[in-house]
């Protein structure tokens, strides 16, 4: 048995326990980092990643046949399902050295290919390598979440972490879960010529503003998918290309493949987190304020930690421990300035509170701005008019912002911004954004904000009509 012993031990090579190597082994730390699995985890090999790409092929596809809008002929748009996996798979390449092992052992990291497991408060297995560590960090992330339905576990059906390794296109999918990766896969494989029916037990899209997450299903559904919502599924059957899923309420959906996207669960099982002292949650690890888990030594970070499952959060959590692991200064993880996007096309964002959140969190001291899509020019001229965004605004700073619509994505940076930084309306209406861009739209909302103030004031009025009767 090898021992070692480290300053920093790392179990997970995903975007927050990669995030934590970095930063320490170039700031002199003595750091070990444990992957079992992949270099780069999940976002990497079978989640934002590869489908954000195949994504991409089904935005091509649809494009095709939807350009005599543009003076362009409409073409067919026939995709290879086998060459849009070829796609998928070069997009992660290109981008897995940046996650490599080579590059984390050229900053010095220890990298143990092996899966990591407590045999003390400080200390952990990997394979015959037992590593003693004055602090340690668990990154574990997530798995997708498989539901006890009966005879799915005598059905065939993909996940995430499979399906971007199906060759064969799918003539039928079926797709259990209406969320964020339910609806994006959902709408790249009826962009790329298959059949789908999403089939939610309660609501689709349920965690974003309801107003916006309509004008996203209306559009899924304009588009050829069938949306079941209130259908719990409660039992599976067949074989591919024969599936069955049939609901509670007796509906029964029939396809040739099956996705189950119903979450997500915290990787611990291999963990033997009693053996450190470790207190578990249902949805993870528990963890206080600074990501400190019931052992002192030890801090969870990401989809582990028990919260906002983003790979951009695992990222931030990463940049918090460093200031307690490196300098042990305090350092606290927020919530409220955490955005979140669903790259469905329109678009989804959200930051903060959502318009039902800030009416019961503020009540009668809420303003409500909107702006649409349709009188922004860029948006006119890229016939991207769908769509529009609610900033939640309070005391003159915005509390939430929630946009459906082209590049909603990149728009929810901004605000973003604000809300980490606690700025004022005052600060984004002085923004000048270049003419013309989606950009802009932001400034408006702000602009929205201030223009009943403005036109609408008979105390600016009194004064204009002063100002232009007594000053030469």
């Amino acid at each position: 048995m090898n021992r070692i012993k480290t300053d920093l031990l790392i179990i997970g090579a995903g975007s927050g326990g990669l995030s934590v190597a970095a930063g320490a082994s170039q700031m002199g730390a003595d750091v070990v980092l444990l992957e079992g699995h992949k270099m780069g985890g999940d976002c990497l090999n079978f989640g934002c990643v590869p489908s954000k790409a195949l994504i991409a092929t089904g935005k091509a596809a649809y494009g095709q046949r939807h350009s005599a809008e543009y003076g362009v002929a409409n073409a067919a748009g026939e995709v290879d399902y086998a060459a849009a996996k070829d796609h998928v798979a070069d997009v992660i390449a290109q981008i897995a050295p940046v996650d490599s092992q080579e590059r984390f052992e050229g900053f010095g990291v220890n990298v143990i290919r092996e899966y990591g497991r407590f045999i003390s408060e400080d200390e952990v297995q990997a394979g015959d390598t037992v590593i003693k560590a004055r602090r340690i960090v668990i990154a574990t992330g997530s798995s997708p979440l498989v539901p006890p339905i009966t005879g799915l576990d005598t059905t065939p059906y993909e996940t995430n972490e499979t399906l971007f390794n199906l060759r064969e296109k799918p003539e039928h999918l079926l797709i259990i879960g209406g969320g964020p990766i339910g609806m994006e896969m959902a709408q790249a494989h009826i962009r790329m010529g298959c059949k789908v029916t999403v089939i939610e037990g309660d609501k689709a899209l349920s965690k974003d503003d309801p107003e916006l997450a309509a004008i996203v299903l209306q559009t899924l559904k304009d588009e050829g998918i069938e949306i079941a919502e209130g259908a719990q599924a409660a039992e599976i059957r067949g074989d591919v290309g024969a599936i069955e899923v049939e609901a509670k309420d007796g509906r029964v959906f029939k396809g040739s493949h099956l996705l189950v996207a119903v979450g997500r669960k915290a990787n611990t099982d291999r963990l033997d987190l009693e053996k450190a002292g470790i207190e578990p949650i249902k949805n993870g690890i528990k963890v206080d304020d600074s990501l400190r888990t019931t052992n002192r030594k030890v801090y969870a970070i990401g989809d582990v930690a028990g919260g906002m499952q983003f790979t951009h959060v695992a990222g931030y959590h990463g940049g918090v421990v460093i200031r307690s692991l490196m300098f042990a200064l305090p350092a606290k993880a927020k919530t409220a300035h955490i955005p979140w996007a669903t790259y469905t096309d329109p678009e989804l964002s959200q930051v903060g509170l959502t318009e039902a959140q800030a009416k019961e969190k503020h009540s009668d001291k809420l303003e409500v701005v909107r702006f649409h899509y349709n009188h922004n020019d860029r948006a006119i001229a890229e016939r991207k008019t769908k769509g529009l965004i609610k900033v939640m605004v309070v005391k003159g700073r915005p509390v939430g912002a929630s946009i459906v619509g082209y590049q909603a994505g990149e728009l929810i940076n901004l605000w973003a911004l604000a809300l980490a930084n606690n700025m004022k309306m005052s600060q984004i209406a002085s923004m000048v954004a270049p003419y013309p861009t989606i950009g802009e739209i932001n400034k408006r909302a702000a602009g929205a904000y201030f223009s009943p103030r403005l036109f609408e004031s008979d105390l600016v009025k009194t004064v204009v009509r002063l100002v232009q009767r007594f000053i030469p």
